[in-house]
């Protein structure tokens, strides 16, 4: 597929603005045209596409099957549309997914250890005269040790030009795809890593809120892989399911990179513990062009949503609840002690009563015993 022109500014004064701006964003992966792509700055334009040969006339990029050891000849061709003759390097690089799901190509100063690597072009510029089109060929040599597995680069044509207004050095930057399947063990698979889910609700407890889901998409296998997704929250024991809207695929992803995700859920019911589930159906493409839908993978990951306000009546009510029992326990207690004092009164009462009652009688008998007669004198 063909690679739109990137440019590379580069100031002394500046180096972070040299690293934002050394690789700007290529074409997707997908949705590119069968067009030869073309850099305009002005009076200089120029195009890449692919040269017509028994690979095909009308190819949007480049693509093979090698096996290890393996070499395959080809060639891209550029054409000056401009009024001004032109010098571009050619070079090949490596590939990868930026952040906003573009694919990208190394810089020329990186290190390219697959594409970049085994595809050399025959001459490392090219000088084109204006309305003048050059076929650039190059070869693709796979090492004996190579892995199986997809490889994506690109073969660029590159035209440095200074600014001497701002000081600064542009590197525009054209080139086409180059998709590389080295044959033997292929191992499709992706991954759901470090998934996580966030409940916000409102104050309402008996209203539903809205979930984020969030985790990452990991291609842990050889080959290029797509993916459909689908992601559900639910309740304990699977109440209370809701399922995510329309979500965006992630971008065809080149073995061993990322993607991160982060899907809403609305309609979610504060259920205390939450379930989220996500499931990815990787989708795999052959090599003639035929995609088919691998086994479901799926990540589960749990959270919290507790309703405060409910809970914060619910603990208000137990309180109260509580609250009641102890005080009639203590009412029943203060009770149960006014009772034992009473009976306690009354009994120490009655002893006192009868106590009373037997010196008395004590007394009664004493008064009513006869006199002693008085002793007689002698």
């Amino acid at each position: 597929m063909p690679l739109p022109a990137t440019r590379r500014k580069t100031t002394v004064t500046a180096l972070a603005r040299t690293a934002a701006l050394a690789l700007l964003l290529a074409f997707a992966l997908t949705g590119l045209r069968a067009t030869p792509a073309a850099a305009d700055g002005g009076d200089v334009t120029w195009t890449v596409r692919t040269a017509p040969n028994t690979y095909g006339a009308d190819r949007s990029s480049f693509g093979y099957a090698v096996n290890p050891g393996g070499r395959v000849e080809d060639a891209m061709v550029v054409s000056n549309r401009g009024k001004s003759p032109l010098t571009l390097a050619v070079y090949a690089a490596d590939g990868f997914t930026t952040d906003t799901g573009q694919l990208d190509l190394l810089t020329k100063d990186k290190k390219s250890v697959g594409v970049g690597a085994w595809v050399h072009a025959d001459r490392a510029s090219v000088v084109l005269k204006p309305g003048k089109s050059v076929k650039v060929p190059f070869t693709v040599t796979v090492p004996d040790n190579a892995t199986p597995g997809d490889y994506v680069g690109g073969v660029l044509t590159s035209l440095r030009q200074s600014d001497e207004a701002e000081g600064i050095n542009v590197d525009r930057r054209l080139g086409i795809r180059v998709k590389l399947r080295v044959s033997g063990d292929l191992r499709p698979a992706l991954a759901v890593e470090n998934l996580r889910v966030d409940h916000s609700g409102s104050a309402n407890p008996f209203t539903t809120g809205d979930a984020t889901v969030t985790y990452t998409v990991h291609n842990t296998g050889n080959a290029v892989l797509s993916a459909r997704q689908s992601v559900s929250v639910s309740g304990p024991f699977g109440w209370l399911s809701a399922e995510a809207g329309r979500i965006p695929s992630p971008p065809e992803l080149l073995p061993g990179e990322s993607w991160k995700m982060k899907v809403p859920v609305h309609d979610v019911a504060p259920g205390v513990v939450l379930t989220a589930t996500a499931t990815l159906t990787p989708l795999f493409t052959d090599a003639s062009g035929s995609t088919t839908a691998l086994d479901p993978v799926t990540g589960t990951a749990h959270g919290w949503a507790v309703p405060w306000t409910l809970l914060l009546l619910l603990v208000l009510v137990i309180a109260i609840a509580v609250g009641a029992v102890v005080r009639a326990r203590r009412v029943r207690a203060r009770r149960k002690l006014r009772e034992d004092a009473r009976v306690r009164d009354a009994v120490e009462q009655a002893l006192r009563e009868k106590q009373t009652a037997e010196d008395t009688d004590e007394a009664d008998e004493t008064t009513d015993a006869p006199e002693a007669p008085e002793a007689r004198k002698s």
